[in-house]
């Protein structure tokens, strides 16, 4: 039984007690006018109801939402080589597409992976970061990418990207390789944090 009939049903009943009253030429009573005024309470309950539900459904269209999320191998372990890296980054493009997200970026490293995308609205962070690290490890254990049992670390980093930004964050991403030559992780993961601080405080002062 759906909403609109669930409505209909109600406002039939409300007008028949209507008629009923009318034609048989009652005098308005407590009674009378209690039940009448029940019945109206119900549709009125009933309209809310299903107006209250098309808003709580409602889709977004149109996105514009990117993000760069940082995972990291458990306890920071070196565990992914540079001969299994572009099998597992096409792995994590697919698990990512299946969202309905869309991919710009992503690049393993030993210890860390960075991925760049535009989050879909019918996904949470938690949701899609879940689904990235899950299918991943599973997949890579199966595969033997790996020496030993292959883990995230329990906690991702996600940072919003401005539209502006977008092409700067991609081709940082994607030479992930060179940059490490010059800075660790530890000191890349730092200088993300009070970057993205910094932008935090000043958009909160400027407010």
């Amino acid at each position: 039984m759906n909403n609109q009939f669930l409505l209909n049903y109600v406002s039939r009943i409300t007008l028949s007690c209507k008629n009923n009253l009318n034609r048989r030429k009652v005098e308005p009573t407590p009674s009378t006018n209690l039940l009448t005024l029940l019945f109206s309470s119900m549709n009125f309950i009933f309209c809310n109801f299903v107006i209250t539900q098309k808003h709580t459904t409602m889709k977004i269209e149109y996105r514009n939402i990117y993000i760069h999320y940082v995972l990291t191998t458990l306890h920071r372990i070196p565990m992914i080589s540079e001969g299994n890296r572009n099998r597992i980054e096409k792995y994590i493009t697919g698990i990512i597409s299946n969202t309905g997200s869309q991919l710009y970026a992503v690049y393993c490293n030993p210890e860390h992976t960075h991925i760049l995308l535009s989050k879909s609205p019918d996904i949470s962070d938690n949701e899609l970061i879940g689904k990235i690290a899950i299918s991943s490890a599973r997949f890579i254990n199966e595969n033997k990418l790996c020496c030993g049992k292959f883990a995230w670390q329990d906690s991702a980093s996600a940072f919003s990207i401005s539209k502006g930004d977008v092409d700067k964050i991609y081709k940082y991403i994607l030479n992930q390789n060179e940059h490490h030559k010059k800075v660790n992780f530890e000191e890349e993961y730092q200088t993300f944090i009070k970057y993205y601080q910094n932008k935090i405080f000043q958009n909160k002062s400027s407010s």
